[in-house]
């Protein structure tokens, strides 16, 4: 499927984006294991989390959507699951893969974690290693590096699990592991990531106490309470709707009831330090997540350096920081960001390809990049490799860049923002340059 963009004279309005990705995964896995009925309303139905629900039906949980935005999950307890008859797919969600095999890792009967080719070339030993310190007994393809995942559920036990990564995914498997293992399980981290499961498993009956950057869980835990959540609007995808805001002249929107989580907000914070003009406004508290409106003009941008902590809480949004970065004013610097090497693609390596090919002066470094603004971009066809962030990416350069840009590959999008077009149309208001 084909996006065509072309650039606008300026975008406008009041939009929402679709549900957090990270929040609806973890409210459908720990709704499956709680004992009763999670409703779920406003999550974010997209192929990633479709991968989820999937798994979980397969494992003999009742999922039902009574309205469109909103899903009841029949939990059956922590021990409630069922073996698969067959492979579970995680399709193309790395998030579904890593999770799932925490879940599974304590458990009584056998399973298997497939799915596409994309994600079985990205590397699942950071979480292997750990599950296999709490006495699982898990394996991988290729010297146990890569998907498909074999998993002998075993009776696990406590342990202190030093991440050399900042990972959430990690992170989350080892924490839903300890809900099955005998003793304390701690993980420590280099640097903050986010903290959706730590506060969720909190709201169900289950502690994570949390000092500074270790995290402990004592298990093994006797229930999960079931819990209803809204899921707020997911500030990755929110990310798009900013930047172009930011970028095309004479901008002036709102985007409604984004999760503003600080450990999700790097890239907020690398934007403010450029001299964004983003404010929020209707600062609240829903289902024990922050939420706001945020406010976004039409801003002149300065380049700054991205490194340390700053990194694991932009992590997914380093494309479109890279498109921001080729209109800002001076040098922008990304370090310590090997971690998109592993993502969906190589993020280092298609980021630069794209942007260059729009005409952007962009070097690659081992982990990250630097990116000398503002340059004027060209319009042109291109794929995403198929990454969704990627095409986001792209579909926001054309409407700025000049003459037309054309994704080929749109249909990818929809693992995480479904109506992303339509959002963006909604905004431009016909408006063309």
């Amino acid at each position: 499927m084909e996006l065509h963009t072309r650039p606008v004279t300026g975008l406008s309005g009041r939009v929402s984006v679709p549900g957090d990705k990270s929040i609806t995964h973890r409210a459908l896995l720990l709704g499956g294991i709680g004992d009763g009925t999670s409703r779920i309303d406003g999550f974010l139905d997209s192929g990633d989390c479709r991968a989820t629900i999937g798994c979980l039906q397969a494992l003999g949980i009742r999922i039902e959507r009574p309205a469109s935005s909103t899903l009841q999950v029949h939990g059956k307890g922590l021990r409630g699951l069922a073996p698969a008859q067959e492979a579970l797919d995680c399709i193309r969600s790395g998030t579904t893969m890593r999770l799932m095999a925490g879940l599974l890792a304590g458990q009584t009967f056998d399973s298997v974690l497939t799915a596409n080719q994309q994600l079985l070339a990205r590397p699942m030993d950071r979480v292997i290693g750990p599950l296999r310190s709490m006495g699982a007994c898990i394996s991988g393809g290729e010297g146990d590096r890569f998907p498909p995942l074999a998993i002998t559920g075993s009776p696990l036990r406590g342990a202190v699990c030093v991440l050399p990564m900042a990972s959430a995914q990690v992170k989350s498997a080892i924490l839903l592991a300890g809900l099955y293992a005998e003793g304390p399980t701690t993980v420590q981290e280099p640097g903050p990531s986010r903290d959706h499961t730590e506060r969720m498993l909190t709201a169900r009956g289950v502690p994570v106490h949390s000092e500074g950057l270790v995290h402990t869980l004592r298990g093994p835990a006797p229930r999960l309470s079931a819990l209803d959540v809204r899921v707020p609007g997911d500030f990755s995808s929110a990310a798009f709707p900013i930047v172009a805001a930011l970028l095309v002249p004479h901008s002036d929107i709102v985007v409604e009831n984004v999760g503003i989580n600080p450990t999700r907000t790097g890239l907020l914070d690398s934007l403010l330090a450029m001299g964004a003009d983003i404010t929020l406004e209707e600062c609240r508290q829903e289902g024990g997540e922050p939420v706001a409106d945020l406010r976004v003009r039409s801003s002149d941008l300065q380049g700054v350096s991205i490194g340390g902590d700053l990194v694991p809480r932009t992590i997914d949004e380093f494309p479109i920081l890279a498109l921001a970065a080729t209109q800002a004013s001076g040098h922008t610097r990304v370090r310590d960001a090997a971690e998109l090497r592993v993502k969906e693609t190589d993020r280092i390596a298609t980021t630069v390809t794209t942007l260059r090919t729009l005409g952007a002066k962009i070097e690659p470094a081992p982990d990250g990049f630097d990116i000398m603004g503002p340059t004027p971009l060209k319009g042109a066809e291109l794929h995403s490799f198929a990454d969704h962030r990627l095409g986001m990416t792209i579909a926001v350069a054309g409407l700025i860049a000049v003459g037309g840009t054309v994704l080929t590959d749109a249909e990818r999008i929809a693992d995480s923002y479904p109506g992303f077009e339509a959002t963006m149309a909604r905004l431009a208001g016909g408006a063309r340059a």
